[in-house]
């Protein structure tokens, strides 16, 4: 065990020699980043910064998955157009299609309901409690005792956490597992849709454009959070009132130019920058081209099955964009590890560090060959994991397996059940099960099947899982499933949860059955990933320790990998050079909109739109160096996925962007921060209020809001 560390790893968050926009930091370090907020322009407090209960972080939200903000104080939330995307599909239909017509709540009372999936969370509180967490962990325990010691640690702290039921708890971890945060969360699951522009305005580009610059899009919509009228969060009723936002963001319509420095606060999602070369190379030569085949194969199959069929190809909509987005961004990752070898960087960077490492006093002589060993289990293990997640490409056969496993779940106390699947997890369960109302069709999900079997057993046979290839049906047996099921009737489907494993067990119901045939395997590979994530969890921890102290002795920021809470990030506007003689950046114009224009998707836009750029109807939205609307810029903020929706705000905290994307050439950031190109891709909040006003006329909502805007120019004296 390592143990020449004395300070916490919390202390440890920046150093005078930081020069550089990299850091995904939590709130809570922020004061240790006074100079580097100074350097930027940052005029905010960083202890007022790292308060959530003060403006402006305590106006930031998560959607579960997206970022956001409020903007009124009765519950309005900006956020991405392709956040709230789920909800525009939810409410479409051929005759009524919100995604290609828009659509525009002129009163409270023609909000649509967002849908059960669609969330907002309020982040109230965080607290460290890795001693609770990692106290009295030993040596001795296998990799599955400890994952299950932690496991239920986490769930105990929860479940102290929930006692008042307007919560929502997590414990995730820090560091790899050196450390625990608790987190309490207000849950509002009474979300609206207020406002949602056409996606020729929301996803102007589409997949073409996606990762690219320069970029033209307007991607953002706006929801409202819905509470009981005792103010506390409440199941959808009409009887609900909107929230009453303790802060919210002033939106900011005065601009900002290059150079300029900026705050951007969100909830990133994954990132990997700890990694070690070895599971750099598995995800460059491995996994990653893999993953790039099945979701390719996946595509093709839904593009096929939907052909023709308009209100198939509705409900697959916010699949295929989902889809399209992982696979564009994989696809980037790969192209930026052969552009830079990434490996190859790590691999001096961790020959150094080995180097330290053993050279300091009291540390484990076997760590890192634990640490090895550990590593090449859980890529092996994850070879299996994905031939298992080809095998069973089913929305309905997804669906029986979670039903089937709820009902064995639901025999031990509640305390001992699998997380996941506790007396919590009941509504979100229901949400998974009743999505399907709008994005399930038969013929689709049988053909994702059966293309799904066949593409898994042309997989190397070491990948498949032991006993899968037993229970699995052949693809030509598939379609019999199908007309031997009734889990495609979701009141039917959703009655499931009301039974017990016997009921299971004497259904004749073709899903039912090939649920209870495959779950011995699944709980094969579940106790097999407990016991090497339980390694790991072993390892890497001590491993991380010692890679903070080493960074440390350099003088190097210490920030955790993103993990879906609340982070802080700063940059400025700046433009890029992806290769030599190019620069690009760090805004787009209208101008840039109507020269794309092709009348084909996905370069369409409003004609509405177009006439106002031909007519120069900028107003108050013109930007005074630009002579013209801009819709994108540019910053060095360090975001990720689950960024999507993140407050773009300036020196002073008011909204002036909101984030949705990085530049194709940025993708690797999640592995590795690349000071020079890394460039995240924001909507100007500009461009936003100009569609608002002069498009889409959503004049209501523009009263709603606190707009700041630019002071008129002062007439020249004659």
């Amino acid at each position: 065990m390592f143990k020449t560390i004395v300070l916490p790893v919390a202390l440890m968050g920046a150093f005078a020699g930081v020069q550089a926009d990299e850091g995904q930091w939590q709130p809570h370090q922020l004061p240790q980043l006074k100079a580097e907020l100074k350097r930027v322009g940052i005029e905010i407090p960083a202890e007022k910064l790292a308060d959530l209960s003060k403006h402006p972080m305590s106006a930031i939200v998560s959607l579960g998955g997206c970022s956001a903000a409020f903007v009124s104080n009765a519950g309005l939330v900006v956020t991405n157009h392709h956040c709230a995307y789920g909800a525009v599909q939810r409410n479409s239909t051929p005759e009524h299609n919100y995604i290609t017509d828009g659509f525009l709540a002129k009163t409270r009372a023609a909000e649509l309901p967002g849908g059960p999936n669609s969330l907002v969370y309020v982040t109230d509180k965080v607290e460290n409690v890795s001693d609770r967490v990692l106290k009295g962990l030993t040596a001795q325990m296998s990799g599955r005792e400890r994952h299950e010691a932690v496991e239920k640690r986490v769930k105990d702290l929860i479940a102290e956490c929930e006692t008042d039921k307007m919560y929502r708890c997590s414990v995730p971890a820090f560091h790899r597992g050196l450390e625990y945060y608790r987190i309490r969360q207000m849950m509002i699951r009474d979300v609206r849709l207020v406002y949602a522009p056409s996606d020729k305005i929301g996803n102007f580009g589409g997949d073409i454009d996606n990762y690219e610059w320069p970029r033209h899009t307007g991607d953002y919509s706006f929801l409202r959070a819905y509470v009981g009228k005792d103010g506390r969060p409440a199941d959808p009723s009409p009887d609900n009132v909107p929230y009453q936002s303790k802060d919210f963001l002033v939106v900011s319509a005065e601009g900002i130019r290059n150079g300029d420095g900026i705050l951007l606060a969100g909830y990133p999602g994954r990132t990997s920058r700890y990694k070690l070369p070895s599971e750099i190379r598995y995800a460059r030569d491995s996994a990653f081209p893999l993953k790039v085949t099945e979701l390719q194969a996946d595509l093709a199959v839904m593009a096929d099955a939907t052909a023709g069929d308009a209100a198939a190809a509705v409900r697959y909509a916010s699949v295929v964009k989902s889809i399209n987005n992982v696979l564009k961004k994989t696809q980037g990752l790969l192209d930026g590890f052969a552009r830079k070898d990434i490996a190859a960087i790590k691999d001096v960077q961790d020959a150094e560090f080995r180097a330290w490492y053993a050279k300091q006093p009291n540390v484990s002589p076997t760590l890192l060959a634990e640490l090895d060993a550990a590593i090449a289990s859980d890529m092996a293990l994850s070879d299996e994991e994905f031939a298992w997640s080809v095998a069973t490409n089913s929305d309905l056969l997804k669906s029986a397996r979670s039903l089937y496993r709820y009902a064995l779940e639901s025999k031990k106390p509640d305390a001992e059940r699998e997380s996941g699947y506790q007396q919590r997890d009941l509504a979100f369960i229901k949400a998974r099960l009743a999505r399907l109302e709008q994005s399930y069709v038969n013929k689709v999900d049988q053909a994702r099947f059966e293309a799904g079997l066949k593409r898994y057993a042309a997989l190397a046979a070491k990948s498949h899982p032991q006993g899968l290839d037993a229970v699995l049906p052949a693809p030509n047996a598939v379609a019999a499933l199908y007309a031997k099921t009734q889990l495609a009737d979701t009141a039917k489907r959703l009655a499931w949860l009301e039974k017990d494993q016997a009921a299971f067990e004497q259904s004749d119901d073709a899903f039912v059955q090939l649920a209870i045939r495959l779950q011995p395997v699944a709980a094969s590979l579940e106790e097999r990933r407990k016991e090497i994530d339980g390694n790991l969890e072993r390892v890497i921890p001590q491993y991380m320790q010692a890679v903070i102290a080493w960074k440390q002795s350099q003088g190097k920021p210490v920030y955790p990998d993103a993990n879906s809470t609340l982070r802080v990030t700063y940059g400025t506007v700046s433009p890029y050079s992806p290769r030599d003689g190019l620069s690009k950046g760090p805004f787009t114009t209208v101008e840039g909109i109507v020269e794309k224009v092709t009348g084909k998707a996905p370069f369409e836009a409003p004609q509405g739109l177009l006439d106002a750029v031909k007519e120069k109807r900028y107003g108050q939205f013109r930007d005074p160096v630009l002579g013209t609307v801009p819709v994108n810029f540019l910053t060095s903020a360090d975001t990720t996925g689950g960024n999507s929706g993140s407050a773009v705000m300036n020196k002073r905290g008011e909204l002036i962007g909101l984030n949705f994307d990085s530049t194709y050439e940025s993708i690797t950031k999640d592995w590795y921060f690349d000071t020079a190109i890394t460039r995240a891709i924001h909507l100007d909040i500009r461009y936003m209020l100009w569609v608002m006003k002069e498009v889409d006329h959503a004049d209501n909502l523009l009263a709603e809001m606190t707009i700041k805007y630019p002071k008129p120019a002062k007439a020249a004296k004659k």
